[in-house]
């Protein structure tokens, strides 16, 4: 497996940004595009979930990603669970 290399430019706009703003900003990038879970990304920033949460916020204006589906799959599960209690 190869060792990805990030462009050398980007290093005086992370340095600005604070320690471990290269892999904050990457794992926010794959969590945002739905391509690894929110805990997942909080492991590779090297945060815990409230850490990467409030950088979520602080960067990006919002904390978690939700997309239709994951709202759907909420329903369902609500509407399961809802059923079990009758």
């Amino acid at each position: 497996m190869s060792v990805p290399t990030i462009n050398p430019e980007f290093a005086p706009v992370l340095e600005s940004l604070g320690d471990g703003a290269g892999d904050f900003f990457l794992a926010a990038s794959l969590y945002h595009a739905h391509k690894i879970s929110f805990g997942a990304a909080a492991a590779l920033a090297g945060l815990g979930y409230e850490e990467f949460h409030y950088r979520l916020k602080e960067h990006f204006g919002s904390g978690f990603a939700i997309d239709d589906e994951t709202i759907r799959e909420d329903l369902r599960l609500v509407d399961e669970l809802a059923g079990h209690r009758s």
